[in-house]
């Protein structure tokens, strides 16, 4: 019914430099990436959800609250923020029984599980789904993606922006018999009676520049959708295995580079994550297997016999001589691709190739750190040896488009 933030960091640029000193100065797609979990950028979410927000006065971390409070504010949005006087990383005891006070009030009122408004901003598929409007498809990942839904008594009016496709799905005890007017966009819309007993969905998908109700999501060909998206990262969201070579690597430098980087990563899952990285030999993986999991690929097609079941299948080519990214070829005896991909052996689940979660040694001393540094795909340089940072020397990088093609500005 609602939310009580009272610590945490709400984006890493402007927190690094305050709570740190740090002056950050990512890449261009690490810029786009904070995109991910920079709360900042998702403040336009709390329009159904009623806020009280809390901080100490003397508290490094009221940064993070301060940063909320503009944001919502560019979003046309206030809420209740209470400070703790004289109080540093703590909950002040006389404001907190006000911040009680207020959120015990807000629970008596109810949540409101089906709005008459719908106000939902995104940046990724990852999150896509707000009351009774879900978002299937982009024109493009990581720039701003709205909608706007509102459900009257002459129909519905939805207001998008950067959407290719979006679902609408309400119980019919809402009054809503789900053959009602439709405009989208200021266009109106026509649609279909609703199929289901005690609820309504409508799928709408824009064609040609226009929106259409369409009976299904998506078209049967690639393209990026909730859960298959991206980065390199996301895959770890989610069940993995990883996949141990048993076969003689292209050449030894590049062999040696996948091992320690395997071995790391397993280390590296148990340190960070608290478990235990599922591992098995690449002739061991069955069918379950593929079904199952996102498959972590490490060595490459000579030394991987999964890998060399999809290399070809892969938008990225890699042979005993080159790398070859679009019109960029690099020298296979020192440049490994790392990316993430349908995997062409069930396009339901991620296949990674070389990589684990993309942030490292550096960034473990504070979580506001640990977001993503890779997008979809990289090509690394083994010659630079790895570091806390980065796993070698990174000479190109990108995203994939919506239908997981290369782009030719990498999606800058």
């Amino acid at each position: 019914a609602a939310a009580a933030p009272g610590a945490g960091f709400s984006e890493t640029a402007d927190f690094l430099k305050v709570f740190q000193n740090e002056a950050v100065k990512p890449t261009w797609y690490e810029q786009k990436l904070y995109h991910m979990y920079d709360s900042t950028d998702y403040a336009g979410n709390l329009f159904n959800c009623p806020t009280v927000a809390y901080s100490g006065a003397d508290d490094t971390q009221k940064q993070a609250a301060d940063m909320m409070v503009a944001a919502a504010k560019r979003e046309g949005l206030t809420f209740a923020y209470l400070i703790g006087p004289h109080t540093k990383h703590a909950y002040e005891p006389e404001t907190k029984k006000e911040l009680i006070k207020e959120i015990d009030a807000l629970v008596q009122k109810g949540r409101v599980v089906m709005p008459q408004e719908v106000r939902f901003t995104t940046y990724t598929l990852r999150y896509n789904e707000d009351a009774w409007v879900k978002v299937d498809g982009l024109e493009k990942h990581w720039e701003r993606t709205d909608v706007k839904a509102v459900r009257g008594d002459d129909g519905i009016t939805v207001d998008t922006k950067n959407v290719s496709a979006f679902t609408l799905s309400q119980p019919l005890l809402t009054g809503n018999r789900g053959n009602t007017k439709m405009t989208i966009d200021g266009a109106a819309v026509e649609t279909l009676p609703p199929s289901g007993k005690f609820e309504w969905t409508h799928h709408f998908s824009k064609v040609d520049g226009k929106w259409k109700h369409v009976h299904t999501v998506g078209d049967g060909t690639a393209a990026k959708r909730h859960g298959l998206q991206g980065p390199i990262d996301d895959a770890f969201m989610e069940s993995f295995l990883m996949v141990k070579p048993t076969g003689k690597p292209i050449n030894e430098k590049v062999g040696a580079w996948a091992e320690t980087e395997m071995n790391r990563a397993v280390d590296a899952w148990r340190k960070q994550f608290r478990g235990e990285a599922p591992i098995k030999a690449d002739d061991a993986i069955t069918d379950a297997d593929i079904a199952d999991h996102n498959l972590v690929l490490w060595g490459d097609p000579s030394s991987n016999k999964v890998l060399a079941r999809i290399a070809d299948k892969l938008p990225i080519r890699w042979d005993g001589a080159n790398v070859v990214v679009g019109k960029d070829t690099y020298s296979a005896a020192d440049h490994v691709p790392v990316l993430v991909y349908p995997n062409p052996l069930n396009p339901k689940r991620y296949v990674v190739i070389n990589s684990c979660f993309t942030f490292r040694e550096y960034d473990y001393l504070n979580n506001a750190r640990q977001v993503s540094k890779l997008p979809d795909y990289a090509v690394i340089d083994v010659r630079t040896p790895p570091s806390p940072r980065w796993a070698g020397k990174i000479v190109t990088a990108g995203f994939f488009d919506e239908k997981w093609q290369l782009q030719p500005d990498g999606g800058k």
